[in-house]
Order: structure tokens, then C-alpha cells, then sequence
């Protein structure tokens, strides 16, 4: 345990790329305590109808990896960095996107590899449901998957939510053996300790930018 405080742990959780300690085991000790914190988040309605796919099974997190790996790459292209990096505002805001798709691709790179893996999940498929139902279901998963990452920091463990293997999930449900038809993925974190401890807030633009007191 880091023993940070609760603002620390919410000022320090990054998406951990490049700094994946991709040796050093996960043991399922530690991975059942982050779970048992995450079930704590609010849930809608008290349904709980969430689920949680975690492996540290190396051949299983290979074969994620690598199902990851292929559609980062195949979607990921020169021409699309360039395109995407004008639109990003000035120099300095394409320079730090430039710089986190530089981590992205490292992290699509060393997938395979890495020792952990967490998967949200939904009981349900989502495809055509109003937007309450949608804002019921995402909005109790992804509390619950976001504690488990703050757990995961406060023991010196990295993750990173990603979500383009979805465009493979079918393939990925089969590797997991989760039933595609009746739970749908949220999301694929790599799960590793980290390379050294301490981690920096992130740059964001000025709060005027989003904060909006009394009304807009």
C-alpha cells in the first residue's frame, strides 16, 4: 500500500502506458482487494447487474493483447495522426496529443505482454436502448471499474481504460469466455505494477473551460 490520501489518489490515477512493469506478477490477492472496493461504487437502483472479468493468466492476456494490439494498429495510421493532431488547437495542445498517442502506441505495442487484465462488463447487450436505461447501466460500470483503478493506485498498480477492442469484442468475449449475446464489454484495462511510484497530476485545460456555476 502507497498509504496516499484520498485527494492524492484522485490527483495521481493516470492512464499508465509506458511506465507497465510487464515482469512482475499481478497475484489474485491483490486484484480480489481492488474488486471488493469497486463493488462498493454506487450503483442504479441498487441492480448491480455489472460484472468484472479480470485475468492474470498469461496465455489469456496474450491472446487479448494481441486482438488489442491488431485493431490499435490497423486504425492508427500516419495519415490519421496528422489529420487528427491539426485539430487539437495550438502548439501546445497537438504536442501533448501527439505525446499521448506516442503512449498509446507503445501501450498497443507491449500488450501482449502485459502480466493483467480488467474487463467491465454489462449484463445485457445495449444496442438500441433509450438514454435512461444507457445512463443507468454505463453510468454504475464505470464508477465501479474507476474504483477499482484508484485501488489499483493506492498499491502501486497501473491501468488504463481503452476501449478499441470493442471493435473485436465478440473475439475477445471468446478468448474470456464471456457470453456474448447476454453481457456486454465496457472497456479493457491493461493491469501491471508500475515503474517507480509517483505520478503527476495531469495537464488540463483552464476549468473556465468546462465549469459552469448557477448555469451555463
Amino acid at each position: 500500500m502507497l498509504e496516499l490520501t484520498a485527494d492524492e489518489v484522485l490527483e495521481t490515477t493516470r492512464s499508465v502506458r509506458r511506465r507497465l512493469d510487464l515482469e512482475r506478477e499481478v497475484g489474485e490477492a491483490v486484484l480480489r482487494d481492488c474488486l471488493a472496493l469497486a463493488l462498493q461504487a454506487p450503483t442504479g437502483s441498487l441492480r448491480q447487474d455489472w460484472h468484472f472479468v479480470i485475468s492474470n493468466d498469461r496465455d489469456q492476456c496474450r491472446e487479448v493483447g494481441l486482438i488489442y494490439q491488431e485493431v490499435w494498429m490497423g486504425m492508427v495510421t500516419e495519415d490519421y495522426l496528422k489529420s487528427s493532431a491539426t485539430q487539437q488547437g495550438d502548439t501546445d495542445d497537438q504536442k501533448s496529443w501527439l505525446n499521448m498517442m506516442g503512449s498509446a502506441r507503445h501501450l498497443a505495442e507491449v500488450f501482449p505482454e502485459v502480466p493483467a487484465i480488467f474487463v467491465p462488463c454489462i449484463t445485457g447487450r445495449l444496442d438500441g436502448a433509450n438514454a435512461v436505461t444507457q445512463a443507468l447501466k454505463w453510468g454504475s460500470v464505470i464508477q465501479a471499474a474507476w474504483s477499482f483503478m484508484l485501488a489499483a493506485r493506492n498499491r502501486g498498480i497501473g491501468t488504463c481504460w481503452t476501449t478499441v477492442h470493442l471493435q473485436r469484442e465478440q473475439d475477445v468475449a471468446e478468448v474470456l469466455g464471456i457470453p456474448f449475446e447476454d453481457v456486454q464489454q465496457v472497456a479493457l484495462s491493461p493491469v501491471a505494477y508500475t515503474q517507480g511510484t509517483e505520478f503527476r497530476p495531469g495537464r488540463r485545460k483552464p476549468d473556465s473551460s468546462f465549469i459552469h456555476f448557477n448555469g451555463w
